[in-house]
């Protein structure tokens, strides 16, 4: 892909062949593409091949050549002609001039050819035929040659210049079907960038700037959604094209009438464009509050089951205690009040989850990062899991490296995979907590051999309110690994979950060693 060049046709005539045709001829099978830029015309864009055909009438520039290539080859074909005059006759000569007037025609038209072929005629009168060098002709049949050869002549220009413009109408027809083409391609496959199509539009005619306003319902006024190209109109015509009552197209620069009807599809496929962009808008915003209205559900729902139950157990222990009908022995009464301090346990880790989850979707979590030997802070969280704790089998090694991370978060981070792996491990296969070091990260592994996760359903282990294999809130509120995520993420960690070997699941925290880069 190549920049097409800035110079002129003579400059580029003079100076010998330029880079892009040089590259073109030498490519062989490979596709070159010349792209047009700002300087190809002072400023304003090149039309490109396929757009060029959009005009159907010979341009002013083509009748001036056309009008040169007569001025010049006309005198030419004179001065050769007189050296000839003894080895051809009259009619060759004639022939010759109605060659010229015929290259004329298919240059620059008919009215350049018309003058030509007058232009011919006193030329063959004046030089060839007698008495030479005079107006005047002696001969019949020679007067008759000469008015044949202009009717010939005005004929011939006739049909070249219709078959010119019947190939630049068929040109302009192809054209417009090409980009019609390719607006329809676009909107099929929901091309939804505003900047590309204005800019294709202003590329394709020429303009100085394409503008969409829409409207401000409020105050009436139009306001500019998007602009492709400069801002000032400076001398260049305004065009206003309407496409619905609060949309317009506005285009500064030279249209031709010829050109509006292509605009105006350019125009309402921008509109097309912003309506769908705006549609889109309130169906993500709609999105929004549904996956807002079906989480607020999952947590009413969940959260009023995981409160109802630890309250009435908690409710019942102490309502017991308190009955004056009950004479309740030392052993009971300490197991009731067990009973309703773990139930109170578990109404304080339920808050504290969904509070750290509110504060970790607003981003307001803090976090205090520091070095963690976590041969220390496992035993914590055996701790924190109650009599199950001895059932976890622990491999952390003394000699492991300080992790970077948040205590006591990181003890939360813990206490969730390893409460699962206790809940879903056989008796015969209790859990594993371990650690290793690997390129400057420390990985603790908690291992489970339980029945597992099928792979398609482990991105569902992390999403909040849900748990495995179904949507039943009775068996908890499950925020558990989903908050652990949040955290471990917080600290700049990871976790994830594979497959233990042999059966079962494997959660993986990895943390950053102590002192490395974060």
């Amino acid at each position: 892909m190549l920049g097409a060049s800035s110079r002129g046709r003579w400059a580029a005539f003079l100076s010998g062949e330029g880079i892009g045709a040089r590259v073109t001829r030498l490519s062989g099978k490979i596709d070159v593409h010349l792209v047009t830029h700002e300087a190809a015309r002072g400023g304003r864009l090149r039309l490109s091949a396929p757009v060029a055909g959009l005009t159907t009438a010979l341009s002013l520039r083509r009748r001036v050549q056309g009008a040169v290539v007569g001025l010049l080859a006309l005198p030419l074909l004179t001065f050769v002609l007189s050296r000839l005059r003894g080895g051809l006759n009259l009619p060759s000569d004639i022939l010759l001039y109605l060659a010229v007037v015929i290259l004329v025609a298919l240059i620059g038209g008919l009215w350049p050819a018309l003058g030509a072929a007058v232009v011919g005629s006193l030329l063959l009168n004046y030089y060839f035929t007698p008495p030479l060098y005079t107006f005047t002709i002696a001969d019949r049949n020679n007067a008759l040659a000469l008015v044949v050869f202009v009717g010939v002549a005005a004929l011939v220009s006739a049909l070249v210049e219709r078959v010119v413009r019947r190939t630049t109408e068929a040109g302009r027809v192809s054209a417009e079907a090409a980009i019609l083409a390719g607006l329809a391609g676009g909107i099929l496959r929901g091309e939804t960038s505003l900047p590309e199509i204005l800019g294709r539009a202003r590329e394709t005619f020429g303009l100085r700037s394409v503008v969409l306003l829409e409207r401000n319902d409020a105050n009436d006024e139009w306001r500019a959604v998007h602009r492709a190209g400069e801002e000032e109109a400076g001398d260049e015509p305004v065009t206003d094209l309407p496409v619905s009552d609060t949309l317009r197209l506005q285009v500064i620069g030279a249209v031709r009438a010829d050109d509006q009807r292509l605009l105006t599809a350019f125009a309402a496929q921008a509109a097309v464009v912003r309506e769908r962009a705006e549609l889109a808008d309130r169906a993500a915003a709609a999105t929004v509050v549904a996956e807002a209205d079906r989480t607020r559900s999952a947590l009413l729902a969940a959260v009023s089951h995981d409160l109802r139950n630890p309250l009435a157990s908690a409710k019942a222990a102490v309502t017991s205690l308190r009955s004056p009908h009950v004479q309740w022995t030392d052993a009971a009464r300490d197991e009731l009040l067990e009973t309703a301090e773990e139930s109170l346990d578990r109404l304080t880790r339920l808050i504290e989850n969904l509070l750290d989850m509110s504060r970790l979707e607003a981003g307001a979590l803090g976090v205090s990062l520091g070095p963690v030997a976590l041969d220390e802070l496992v035993p914590l969280v055996l701790d924190a899991l109650g009599p199950e704790e001895t059932r976890v089998r622990v491999n952390v090694p003394e000699t492991l490296p300080e992790v970077r991370a948040d205590a006591v978060l990181l003890e939360r981070v813990l206490v969730n995979p390893l409460g699962n792996a206790l809940r879903y491990s056989p008796e015969a296969s209790p859990p594993l907590i371990s650690a290793s070091c690997h390129a400057g990260a420390v990985e603790i592994r908690v291992v489970d051999c339980g029945a597992g996760v099928p792979e398609a359903q482990r991105e569902q282990l992390f999403a909040p309110f849900q748990r495995l294999g179904d949507r039943d809130p009775s068996t908890g509120v499950g925020l558990g690994l989903a908050l652990s995520q949040g955290l471990a993420t917080a600290m700049g960690g990871t976790l994830a979950a594979d497959d233990t070997p042999g059966g079962g699941l494997t959660m993986t925290i990895t943390l950053p060693v102590a002192g490395e880069a974060p």
